[in-house]
């Protein structure tokens, strides 16, 4: 247990020194990965729901034993596309009076 709550304060710690190094400072980036987690736990329900109507339309067969793999890579794929960051905003340059 002791070596539990070592990890964790360690993957924590480590977590927040990551962050914090990335451009745009940690709240931003805690920003981001709110976003992405929302965005994991949407993908996780679709896949969820979908891995359950596969094994109930398709008890057996190829659909049954291929369809949840496919799922779960067309999901991750979606994640990967639609988890970037945001393209930087450029601010137009300050005019000298």
């Amino acid at each position: 247990m002791r070596g539990f709550l070592i990890g964790l304060v360690f993957l924590v710690g480590l977590s927040v020194s990551v962050l914090s190094l990335r451009p745009g400072g940690l709240r931003r980036q805690l920003r981001f990965v709110a976003r992405r987690f929302r965005l994991t736990l949407v993908l996780g329900g679709i896949f969820f729901t979908g891995s359950l109507i596969i094994r109930l339309a398709f008890p057996d067969g190829a659909m049954a034993d291929y369809g949840p793999p496919v799922l779960a890579t067309v999901l991750a794929v979606a994640f990967m596309v639609l988890g970037r960051d945001p393209a930087p905003q450029s601010t137009p340059p300050a005019r000298l009076p």
